[in-house]
Order: structure tokens, then sequence, then C-alpha cells
């Protein structure tokens, strides 16, 4: 599906019972200093991972506080996300292949797509690499133009960075998770560093009562009183799901009981999910305490909201990391988070204090098991959690940042 999104209505006042009324007055008085500007996100799809979920409470909260703000996905074929899919792996640091028939296909698609979209916008938010050359097709261009990474491009293939960084450099402001994700050799006109962010008033993140969560927990067959450690990720190789079934089988060791969730949503733009899906399934095997559950089988946003408030333990054993929304949706529920030490990890995850950083399958096993045996001690860490999200990681601090930086940038004419 391509062209503009629909998005529910918002009201930032409604989060004023969350993170203080001052706050939000602070919110739309810099709003005001550019009211009526006009804003557009573009991204590869409208559902399915971390980006589309921002933007749907993101750009809601943009036009509420009076900036005309549209959201597009411009249109793309298997055969386009299976190249920007290998993009997106090669950005990380994978050694894999990028041939003239990948840049060719990259090339027309974007080509195409410059030409379907209007994008005669004050502010052009452009998300990540799939979108990424548009801008060359763009010559007339008016207004800033803002590249918002949301990998970790700090190791790249440097065969993809460099077929890459032309686009890159042609935009007036690039966003980065953290300024170092940006690889040093990049030529950016304007840095800015802006995390991600969750929304807590969603279905994801939003208060449930215990019998919400007993209902989900039924329907899919998880033992309540038995205890559960869940990772909310894509199946990919970076989110290293065979490493995390491994940590779970040294848990079951000690506690026989022990169930695994492993609980995804199945993005059109990321082919490769289905084949690590199936890898998954095959080395969960027989065991039926490990639960595979996606979209596909009515696990939804308002379900992932229960699995993980009932989590004894949240896993996020990933390899390379831009940042993880997961750990902060974890961690504002009041569970502590078992992550990898990479990326975007140790900026929610501090060391003993809102869960532990691990560097390999025994590490994750180890402060796994310390957490389903120390419940006390796991209670106290996720109160800091969600102390420390509360304080840097809402959408409504997110909302801010994006406001701080338009205010930055050539006023349009």
């Amino acid at each position: 599906m391509s062209g503009a999104v629909s998005v529910r209505e918002l009201s930032l006042d409604d989060y004023g019972k969350i993170v203080g009324q001052s706050e939000v007055d602070n919110t739309r008085a810099l709003a005001d200093r550019i009211s009526g500007a006009r804003v557009c996100h573009v991204n590869s799809t409208s559902f399915g991972g971390g980006v589309a979920e921002i933007l749907h409470r993101l750009v809601p909260l943009m036009k509420d506080v009076g900036l005309d703000t549209d959201w597009k996905v411009p249109e793309g074929t298997d055969e386009f996300f299976n190249v920007t899919k290998a993009m997106h792996n090669g950005l990380q640091g994978m050694e894999t292949p990028l041939t003239e028939e990948m840049k060719r296909i990259y090339l027309h698609q974007n080509e195409t797509n410059a030409g379907l979209l209007a994008l005669d916008y004050d502010y052009i938010v452009i998300h990540d690499p799939q979108p990424l050359a548009m801008i060359r097709h763009c010559p007339e261009r008016m207004g800033n133009w803002i590249w918002r990474c949301h990998i970790d491009l700090s190791r790249p293939n440097k065969n993809f960075l460099a077929f890459l960084a032309p686009f890159i450099e042609q935009y007036d402001a690039t966003i980065f998770t953290l300024k170092e994700y940006a690889e040093e050799t990049l030529k950016v006109k304007r840095l800015a560093a802006i995390p991600p962010s969750i929304d807590p008033l969603s279905d994801k993140n939003k208060a449930l009562s215990a019998s919400q969560i007993l209902s989900v927990l039924d329907r899919y067959d998880v033992d309540p009183e038995d205890p559960i450690i869940t990772q909310v990720s894509r199946f990919d190789p970076w989110k290293d799901p065979f490493g995390v079934i491994d940590a779970y089988r040294i848990v079951k060791r000690k506690l026989p009981n022990a169930q695994l969730l492993l609980i995804a949503s199945m993005a059109r733009d990321d082919p490769e999910a289905w084949v690590y899906y199936e890898k998954t399934a095959r080395k969960a095997g027989e065991d039926h305490s490990i639960h595979l559950l996606t979209d596909l089988v009515g696990v939804h946003d308002l379900e992932v909201n229960a699995f993980q408030r009932a989590s004894d333990a949240i896993l996020q054993k990933s390899t390379r990391e831009g940042f993880g929304l997961t750990v902060t949706e974890a961690l504002w529920k009041g569970v502590p988070v078992v992550g990898g030490n990479v990326g975007g990890i140790p900026l929610q995850v501090k060391d003993g204090i809102t869960g532990f950083l691990v560097n390999t399958v025994e590490e994750a096993a180890e402060k796994t098991l310390y957490l389903l045996t120390h419940p006390k001690q796991a209670e106290e860490m996720g109160e800091k959690g969600r102390e420390h999200v509360l304080r840097n990681f809402l959408i409504t601090r997110h909302l801010k940042d994006y406001l701080k930086l338009f205010i930055q940038l050539p006023k349009p004419e």
C-alpha cells in the first residue's frame, strides 16, 4: 500500500497527568513559533516495526500542536524490499554483496516514488534507507529535507555506505539516535541526536487490569503461575532468537516450568522475517513451553502489552540494535530487562539498576535466572526502569525534540 496514512486524533493535553502540565505548556509554546508549518513524514510501511508505531502517535500530536502534518508511504515491490533489507543488514555491518542490479532496483523505485509523492512541504522527514534516494529526483525541492536514520551506521559495510552517502549528504539535516551512530566519514550538514520513544497512552503501553492480562494469557495457553521470559522483536538475525532459546534452555535446567514467549509483528518491508520465523520454529522444536506469537494469530498491541506486564523477565538479546523500543516498553511496565550490550540498549538498561547488560548466551541465562529467583530485587529494578523511561523516552520528549530541530533550521519562505 502506498500514499497518505490516516491517523487517529490525539491531544497533547492528555499527557499532562503523566509528564506534568508545565511540560505540555512548554511544548505548545515551542510549537507556536512555527505554527502552521507543513510537515511530511515518509517511511516504508504504515504497520509493523518501531518507526510506524512511533509515527502513528507522533503525527497526530504534531497536528494537535498546530503543525499541518502528513504521513506518506511510497510504493515498493517485494524485489525492492529484498534489496532494502540487504541494505539494512549491510549498513549494520553484515558482509553481504551489493550488486549493480540491486542498485538499479533501488534507484528505479526511488525515482518512481519521487514522481508519485507530492512533497511540497516546509519540513520533509525521510525515515531510513528505503526512501532515502528520492531526494536525488527532487531537484526543485523546497523546504528542509531531513533524513532520520533509525539504525547504527558506526560500523557499516563500506560498499553500502559508499553507495548511499551521496544521497545522505544532500539532506539539510540528519537525525540519529546517538551522534556516534553517524559513520565518521559522512559529511552531513547538520546532525541531531534524537532517541526514539514510546507513547504511554497507546494500547501497547497503557495500564491494564489484572483480569485483562489473565484473559490474554488464557487465550494463548500461557500459565500465569509459571515463570514467563519474553522477547518482543522481529524474527531477524540481529535480534538473536536462537541465542534467546539457548539462554532459556539453560534457565530451564534450574526452573523446569519456565516458559518462553517470542513475539513479533510481520512487516511487509521485512521479507527476511519469514525465513527466520521458520528457522526459529525449527530451533524451538517440540518444546510446548516456547510460544511463537505474531500478529497473524491475533497478537496485536493490547496482547503484547499484556504479555510484557505478565513477564518476570524481558530479554532483548540483540547483537546490533539501533535503540530497542521493546526495551523501553518493558521498563515502562516495571519489568527489568536483560539486554545485549550493544547500540541503544545501554541508554536504557543501566547495568544492575534497571536490568542487566550481557554479551553471551551464558550471561543472558545467568542474569535471567537471577531475576526469576530474586523477585524483590527484580521489582526494584523495574521501578527504576519505569522512572528512567518517564524522564527520557516518552513521546512528549520526542515531539519536543523535533520542534527544536525544526526551529533551528532555516525558516521556509
